[in-house]
């Protein structure tokens, strides 16, 4: 000590000068070096050496589950040919505007929906509920201008005059019941309303379907209105307590409409089971309708990872699996987990309460924060309700990201995903609500750590330049402290050994 102190002393401003330049451009190289290979392969390479070669060393074992098998290149290829870019479905799950969006708005003051979504809606409105021959009767002709209204009340007043000249007409009741009831109750009655004169309507388009083009059309928008309001009287059902009911209404709407698997029925069939705890029938469900050739949705691969995390969830522990390692059932349903945040990486948040949600809009975009809000607001009940299932999913998500190839928007087990979701996202969700963008990397703790070395010995440098004197001695005080202190040090081991070794002496 004493020799490393009067060599200490002996230094001149320009060694130190030196020394903090050098550690600074030595720091410069390592964070540059680390932002490359960032960039390049989406880890840090400081990191990734200590986990490979050090981490073995001291005991420590990789406990992350192997990557899940991807799908073949012909499968991957007939996705991406099948699937448009940045479709806007219909949110099947979408809420009562009357009974629920204009509730919210009472209280909350907020607009829960945006002019892009309700004008959307509008144009759904005149695709299904009108056609060619509507001219022929006074009351189709009101109601196909009610739809393109904008103004609420002016839609609810031209519903009125269109009952007036024909109390049978489907399409003013289902007006009313979307908009002008307040509650649920409500919706339902007016939608009996609307079956009842649906049915009748429907059947005479069937008698006389095949006279022209004009009747084939006719029955068509009556097909539409039909099976919209049997699909809205099940989901009254369902939203009033009578689930078994809803299930059913579900079941046979599916059956006797097997052509319109488009509109997704089968996600308000998948809830309403999962709120029945009917897991077996939930995945005879997603037997029929997960299949690569479909267009997937969050409902579809989030509700299959949840009955694989299920099995497992309960007694899962991650201290547990880092030890002894994953078991076949536990890699599924990480394997499951990671194919669902591939799919939609917005969701996990909203389900771990990371993120606040709003009310679901009446479109989403598959794969966006739309569809994510959406999901979750009508599923996170049911992740709750079994035991372990978000504990799994918080210890396993991120993971999803280390294993797409980098960048992330290559894709691993479904097509890359679409660039354009934020901008779309941002109409479909109010202005409010803080949408999710897709999960970037983070930058790693190492070049954090690089950046502030190489800042830290740049200041170092320039001040030992501009203030050589007193850089040198602040220099050597923090030497001296540091000898100090290790001296300290070395003398109570020394003292604590003799002390070991006079009360437990060795023999001989």
């Amino acid at each position: 000590l004493l020799t490393v102190t009067v060599f200490l002393s002996t230094l001149t401003p320009k060694f130190y000068f030196a020394l903090t330049v050098t550690s600074s451009f030595i720091s410069g190289l390592i964070f540059v070096f680390e932002w490359w290979h960032f960039r390049k392969y989406g880890t840090s390479f400081i990191e990734q050496v200590s986990v490979s070669h050090l981490r073995p060393l001291i005991g420590g074992t990789e406990s992350g589950p192997p990557a899940p098998a991807a799908f073949s290149a012909g499968d991957a290829e007939s996705s991406r040919q099948n699937m448009p870019e940045c479709k806007v479905w219909r949110n099947p799950l979408n809420l009562f505007r009357g009974a629920e969006y204009s509730r919210y708005m009472w209280v909350t003051g907020k607009e829960p929906l945006t002019y892009y979504d309700m004008n959307l809606s509008a144009q759904d409105h005149q695709n299904f509920f009108t056609c060619d021959t509507d001219a022929l009767r006074p009351s189709d002709t009101v109601m196909q201008k009610a739809w393109r209204e904008r103004n609420p009340q002016a839609r609810i007043k031209a519903a009125y005059q269109a009952l007036e000249l024909n109390n049978d007409c489907a399409t003013a009741y289902v007006l009313l019941a979307e908009e002008e009831a307040t509650t649920i109750v409500d919706a339902e009655k007016y939608f009996k309303q609307a079956l009842k004169a649906g049915e009748m309507i429907y059947r005479k388009s069937q008698n006389c379907h095949s006279q022209s083009p004009q009747h084939e059309a006719q029955l068509r928008r009556d097909t539409n209105v039909l099976v919209y309001v049997k699909r809205r009287l099940a989901m009254c059902a369902r939203k009033l307590g009578r689930i078994r009911e809803a299930v059913k209404m579900m079941r046979d709407l599916m059956k006797e409409f097997p052509l319109l698997s488009m509109l997704n029925i089968h996600e308000n069939l998948l809830e309403a089971l999962l709120e029945l705890q009917a897991y077996a029938d939930v995945q005879a469900v997603l037997a029929k309708y997960d299949d690569i050739s479909l267009p997937k949705s969050a409902a579809i691969c989030y509700t299959a990872a949840l009955l694989k995390a299920r099995a497992v969830s309960e007694r899962f522990s991650p201290e547990t699996a880092s030890k002894r390692g994953l078991s076949t059932a536990e890699i599924n349903a990480v394997e499951a987990i990671h194919r669902a945040v591939e799919f939609n990486p917005h969701v996990p948040k909203y389900l771990l309460e990371m993120k606040s949600l709003v009310l679901p809009p009446e479109h989403i975009l598959k794969r966006g924060d739309s569809e994510a809000v959406a999901y979750a607001f009508f599923h996170l009940q049911h992740w709750k309700r079994i035991e372990g299932a978000l504990n799994l999913l918080h210890c396993t998500w991120e993971g999803t990201f280390r294993m797409i190839p980098y960048p992330l928007e290559k894709g691993h087990l479904f097509y890359p995903y679409p660039s354009c979701t934020e901008t779309a996202d941002r109409e479909l969700l109010p202005t409010f609500h803080e949408v999710s963008v897709y999960p970037q990397k983070e930058l790693p703790f190492f070049i954090h750590f690089t950046a502030g070395l190489c800042s830290f010995s740049a200041m170092l440098a320039l001040l030992t330049h501009q203030f050589p004197e007193l850089m040198v001695v602040f220099a050597k005080a923090c030497f001296g402290i540091l000898l100090s202190s290790f001296s300290f040090i070395m003398e109570n081991t020394e003292v604590l050994l003799r002390s070991s070794l006079w009360h437990h002496p060795t023999p001989g």
